[in-house]
């Protein structure tokens, strides 16, 4: 199971983020995520936000670091983008 973050650079509610996303399948990134602890409710179309005080710990259960233009790379390479306002990927498994 490989899953990659890229770093916390994106700011919302007062703190950064990071995102967590899968190249595979959805149902791979929320393995990773249950096994981490990582709600649920953090899972945003194709990727669970991550604030910056986990990013070492999530790094450390075995997410490869990659910059953030990675990250859309692999979504979009992966069938698995979803931008907002729908389109995107149609994947039964993505029901949080």
């Amino acid at each position: 199971m490989t899953v990659y973050i890229d770093p916390p650079a994106w700011p919302g509610h007062g703190r950064m983020w990071s995102h967590l996303v899968s190249d595979v399948s959805y149902a791979e990134l929320h393995a990773f995520a249950d096994a981490s602890g990582i709600p649920r409710r953090a899972f945003e179309r194709d990727h669970y936000d991550i604030p910056s005080h986990r990013y070492a710990e999530v790094v450390a259960a075995g997410a490869v670091e990659v910059s953030s233009r990675e990250v859309i790379r692999l979504l979009t390479t992966s069938g698995l983008r979803r931008r907002k306002g729908g389109g995107g990927a149609a994947d039964p498994q993505s029901a949080p």
